[in-house]
């Protein structure tokens, strides 16, 4: 089983078979208790969402201790999770808890292909695992990738999502060193709540998330909105260099309007130095997958949440809800909880082995088309060397090549290895084994 992105790649899949049919949890009240759905609202660019001092009324802690509501002590507006601690001291210790995370992996030398499929790009060199959201800001200070500018701050900090909405997109272009000093906290509470904590309204903070899903906002679970904020397929404008997401509505999701949207426009993230062929780097699809046709989990009305924030009880028997992102996989709580009051422990188990079976097949088709995009790129470039070639034929296999590799990559780096939707990585794996075959044909 993959290292890369086990500890949550199976996260949301458990409940494909185990989900219990009740409506989400789209909201909880200070108490940890469910509430109708929770609002969602879009931040405007121009405007710092929740910025202003809240109110300092007293309020209830999950355990009936009235407190002062916090008021942010820095300039940027933006309330900490320290702040928040007096009042949620269970969900902030959880909060926590995402520092045992700490493990992080070197991809490059996991998958030894990557250094030839990025290869025009710093990924074929520096490219680790994710780990806890605790640690965005040091692992994207401590990248060997280059970061000239400062867009890829955009989900690793509250910090930075304030700076673009109260001042404006101009941000993206600020040089990253200069961003970095204003920059304190990493991925913390105002990502999803903005200021708004206290009540469990969710907020969209990041507004190119409203932008590019539009009117469907409406019909987006807000828990999932949250998340998609910075789980998704996303690239930078080349003119304003703002994170950019490439729809427009749910249906322009699927990864075969989304190469055609990049195909449609001419865009590249680099070029391949040996067979020129100008490649799409895919992030990190897994809002898109989740949401995409064949979602079991979408279809049976799950959330994010459901399987990465179960609900839980403090030793005081304080009911609330944990913001510890794990694979329900690795957490035994919400399994014995959530999944075990339908189920039995046999079908727990066969629902494990269910999963397994999923994440191992995509893992091991992964891999082997990786070989076979291996083989393709050093045919191309002794191709590009030969001389025998001629541009439109070099050009007819660059095609299939840029093709085949993104739906290679759309697959490769979603983070549930399979489990979100098993159909739509089926459908993307099918897609490069047959386009990378297509080009093979087409060599003398």
């Amino acid at each position: 089983m993959k290292s890369k992105r086990f500890l949550c790649l199976a996260a949301a899949s458990l409940l494909i078979l185990s989900a219990c049919s009740g409506p989400a949890n789209t909201g909880t009240t200070a108490g940890g208790t469910t509430t109708a759905p929770a609002q969602t609202t879009a931040a405007p660019e121009t405007d710092a969402p929740g910025t202003e001092a809240p109110s300092t009324a007293p309020a209830e802690t999950p355990g009936n201790v009235v407190v002062d509501m916090p008021v942010a002590s820095r300039a940027n507006g933006v309330i900490t999770a320290e702040e928040w601690a007096e009042m949620f001291p269970e969900i902030y210790a959880s909060y926590m808890a995402n520092l045992d995370n700490s493990e992080t992996i070197d991809h490059v030398e996991e998958y030894p292909a990557i250094a030839v499929l990025y290869e025009g790009m710093a990924f074929n060199k520096y490219y680790n695992s994710a780990r806890g959201h605790l640690y965005t800001l040091d692992d994207v200070g401590a990248t060997g990738r280059p970061h000239p500018l400062s867009n890829c701050l955009t989900c690793k900090t509250p910090d930075y999502t304030a700076l673009v909405n109260s001042t404006g997109v101009e941000v993206y272009k600020m040089e990253f060193d200069e961003v970095m000093s204003q920059i304190e906290e990493p991925v913390s509470c105002y990502s999803c709540h903005a200021n708004e904590a206290g009540t469990g309204k969710l907020v969209v903070t990041h507004q190119y998330l409203a932008n590019a899903v539009g009117s469907d906002i409406s019909e987006i679970d807000p828990v999932i909105l949250s998340c998609a904020q910075c789980h998704n397929e996303y690239y930078f404008d080349p003119e304003t260099k703002a994170t950019t997401l490439p729809y427009s509505g749910i249906e322009a999701m699927h990864p075969d309007a989304i190469l055609a949207y990049y195909n449609d426009m001419g865009f590249s993230d680099y070029t391949n130095p040996r067979t020129g062929t100008q490649m799409i780097k895919v992030q990190h699809p897994e809002f898109e997958t989740f949401m995409g046709e064949g979602s079991a989990l979408r279809d049976l009305g799950e959330n994010c949440a459901d399987c990465h924030m179960g609900v839980t009880v403090s030793e005081e028997g304080k009911v609330y809800t944990s913001h510890e992102w794990i694979s329900p996989l690795k957490n035994e709580e919400l399994i014995a909880n959530t999944c075990a009051k339908c189920h039995d422990g046999e079908q727990l188990k066969e629902i494990h082995e269910f999963v397994a079976d999923i994440q191992e097949e995509a893992e091991s088709r992964t891999i082997a088309i990786a070989d076979q995009l291996v083989e393709l790129t050093e045919k191309l470039a002794t191709a590009v060397s030969s001389g025998d070639y001629t541009e439109d034929e070099l050009n007819a296999i660059r095609s299939l090549n840029r093709d085949a590799q993104f739906y290679w990559d759309f697959v490769f780096v979603e983070n549930s290895e399979g489990a979100h939707n098993s159909k739509l990585t089926k459908y993307c794996l099918d897609k490069a084994e047959a386009l990378c075959a297509e080009a093979m044909k087409l060599f003398k």
